[in-house]
């Protein structure tokens, strides 16, 4: 139950974008069209569950037994880096199309705070070796979620009538904001 627990609060309750604000810029950047949005939150999950797994092997199986807690950060970056590296050669490789789609914000996911931002957090709280995956896993879909809404809500927003001054970044960072407050409303339900 707490495998599930863990999961949904990482969904909703406490999102990385929306909760934590934690990943903004590909949440800002990659979200003007839904089809981005959503290829973007997959390879985020991918490298989110994956990492979620690696780290804790590594912290537990190496970092804590030999005394190396230090060293975390350097481990934590060093895989962060070998998975995204991996994701975009493979991306190249099977899908050209989206590789040109994603852009600059497929290398970008490296330095997504989001991305060790698990990693951090599932060290920190002493999650199992299965809760940290649901963890990651629920990480990765709160932030596919949260950025397929709002390529969605910034797709209706080209065709409405906005004021001069609200146009561009600012009503983008206005919707940001009202959809934090939404997800607002999920706090109380589960914990975690």
């Amino acid at each position: 139950m707490q495998i599930v627990a863990v999961f949904f609060v990482a969904v909703l309750v406490n999102n990385f974008v929306l909760y934590y604000f934690v990943g903004i810029c590909p949440f800002i950047g990659v979200s003007k069209k839904v089809d981005a949005a959503t290829s973007m939150g997959m390879a985020v999950t991918f490298v989110m569950t994956i990492t979620a797994a690696v780290t804790w092997l590594i912290n537990n199986l190496v970092l804590i037994p030999f005394g190396l807690p230090f060293l975390e950060y350097v481990s934590y970056i060093v895989v962060i880096a070998s998975l995204v590296q991996f994701l975009e050669m493979f991306i190249k490789k099977t899908f050209p199309e989206l590789y040109k789609t994603l852009g600059i914000f497929l290398p970008l996911i490296t330095t997504n705070c989001a991305i060790l931002f698990v990693a951090l957090i599932q060290a920190m709280r002493a999650y199992g070796f299965i809760t940290s995956i649901a963890f990651g896993f629920g990480a990765g879909v709160g932030f596919t979620l949260a950025i397929v809404i709002m390529a969605g809500i910034r797709e209706q927003l080209e065709v409405a009538d906005i004021p001069r001054p609200f146009r561009g970044a600012a009503i983008t960072l206005i919707v940001a904001g009202v959809l934090a407050l939404a997800f607002m409303g999920f706090t109380g339900l589960v914990s975690a």
